[in-house]
């Protein structure tokens, strides 16, 4: 997947809010939200580990993509999109990996915004559909979800530690 499309230039949305591909300078700035989601979720990954995983998607586009919400400036808020095959769906589909806005600019529409562009680079590469998970318990998340479309599965998700 060399030389793929770059979802459309920046979003303006209201309050200031601007989504676009991250670059790989604003990492550091985005590191403190990305510990914050892994504190939410209950998971103590190392920065470099992080970091890691983030300028890959950044630096390889084959292997997904990481988009910044700014206002004012400031980075507000991030998601994580990688690929993935899928007997199901008889080809590569995007899977949004991670996806949080802080909690101060949450409720203007910037995790609507941001689910959006990811499914415009799914678009983008042809890709059938756009997969994700949230825990059972996260219903701000689930209400951001329904208002997309999507449609929640029953599916029970299994994590094998190595």
């Amino acid at each position: 997947m060399a030389d793929e499309p770059v979802a459309e230039g920046p979003r303006k949305l209201s309050e200031g809010v601007e989504i676009r591909p991250a670059k790989e300078e604003e990492l550091e700035e985005l590191l403190p939200l990305m510990r914050a989601y892994c504190d939410f979720y209950e998971s103590t990954p190392t920065d470099e580990g992080v970091l890691t995983m983030a300028r890959t998607l950044i630096n390889e586009p084959s292997q997904g993509a990481v988009f910044i919400a700014r206002q004012d400036g400031r980075a507000i808020g991030f998601a994580t999109l990688d690929w993935k095959w899928s007997m199901l769906n008889g080809a590569r589909i995007g899977y949004l990996e991670d996806l949080f806005v802080h909690p101060e600019a949450r409720g203007a529409g910037t995790a609507d915004a941001l689910i959006q562009i990811c499914a415009d680079r799914c678009r983008e590469l042809g890709m059938p559909v756009l997969e994700w998970l949230t825990a059972p318990d996260n219903h701000r998340a689930q209400k951001v979800y329904d208002r997309t479309g999507a449609e929640a599965e029953t599916y029970v998700e299994y994590d094998l530690e190595l």
